[in-house]
């Protein structure tokens, strides 16, 4: 069988394939994630289900795991390539056991969420950030390697078991995780949590296939006196609607394999890279980016009337961005494709 596109993820797909696995789940011990648009079941620190269809071709992926640079066709191989990817992962960083690394501070994606975050955390233009790691669900944190160390080789992560060792760990780096009992992902209560602890500044990573209501939580944003940046992340599959509540409420969206995402970059004021485009839609989202800059790049001087591209590919004023150079343009609109884009595009 041809892996020819990638399922809608919704809460239906997830849970029916949580379904599928009731011995692991009842003992305490399963977490669902996704890999090249599949979504995989691990338990015991193995993989023990795929559920595809898959993509074609991902430059990311392509980068980072030999199996999945010229995939096979034929689906079986390809979940078999899938799941080699994720246990890779398992035997390096420990993801899923309790072995899990949780700190780290080199950048792993050029342009990666958690990386943007660790960065404006260490310049001090963030009080925390809310995120999701494995093992321990929703994890409220000040630490820069903390953050980088949970989402560095992160994928979308759907549903997570309770690891005692590894919320220990956070513990002890004085982080706080939101449900130890649980590993509960519910990034509107990290928030609440997040303004209780002090912190005014907060980060928040929200995967774009949960339903976590982003209207409530720019709701709790004005009732506590917050000042959010949300950062949709994990959109590969997602729904139109799903796509268009992003687009209204979040302050960056990393495109990932998202049709709909692309196409509402129109609205968009800048644009990051161009084969898995980031989207910043506000100026909040700017000054987010901006910390992410090596030299004094001011982005919220930006006219927010027009459009610009950060790329390495399309020349224009020379700037540094997390480790590399860049170059910032104007351009007449956006979204700006790649021919290395993931294949497909969903939606």
């Amino acid at each position: 069988m041809r892996a020819t596109g990638v399922d809608s993820v919704t809460q239906t797909t997830i849970e029916r394939f949580l379904a599928r696995f009731p011995e692991e789940r009842a003992a305490g011990d399963l977490h669902i994630t996704r890999m090249f648009g599949a979504l995989v079941a691990v338990s015991g620190g193995r993989v023990i289900g795929v559920r595809g269809p898959a993509l074609r071709h991902c430059p990311l992926a392509a980068m980072l795991y030999d199996g999945l640079r010229a995939p096979e066709p034929d689906e079986a191989r390809l979940h078999r390539a899938i799941a080699e990817a994720v246990e890779s992962k398992i035997r390096e960083f420990g993801h899923f056991t309790a072995r899990r690394e949780i700190a780290r501070n080199g950048v792993a994606v050029p342009y990666g969420a958690s990386e943007m975050m660790m960065v404006a955390l260490r310049k001090n233009a963030l009080d925390c950030a809310v995120t999701v790691c494995d093992c321990v669900g929703t994890v409220i944190s000040a630490d820069p390697e903390l953050v980088q160390g949970i989402g560095a080789r992160m994928n979308g992560l759907f549903y997570t078991s309770p690891v005692p060792e590894v919320v220990a760990s956070f513990h002890k780096r004085g982080a706080r995780v939101l449900s130890p009992a649980t590993a509960a992902i519910d990034q509107a209560a990290g928030v609440r949590a997040a303004a209780e602890s002090g912190c005014r500044r907060v980060a928040v990573t929200v995967n774009g296939s949960s339903d976590e209501s982003l209207a409530a939580l720019r709701a709790l944003e004005k009732e506590m006196g917050l000042e959010v940046t949300v950062l949709g992340v994990c959109t590969t599959g997602i729904s139109r609607e799903r796509a268009e509540t992003l687009a209204d409420h979040a302050d960056l969206i990393w495109s990932c394999a998202s049709r709909h995402v692309r196409d509402l970059a129109a609205g968009a004021i800048l644009q990051i890279t161009s084969a898995i485009p980031i989207f910043v839609f506000t100026e909040r989202g700017l000054r987010f980016v901006g910390a992410y800059g090596l030299d004094s790049t001011d982005l919220t001087s930006l006219d927010t009337g027009r459009k610009y591209l950060i790329s390495g590919a399309h020349r224009g004023r020379k700037i540094g961005i997390g480790k590399m150079t860049a170059y910032l343009s104007e351009v007449d609109s956006l979204p700006i494709a790649s021919a290395k884009a993931p294949r497909p595009l969903t939606g």
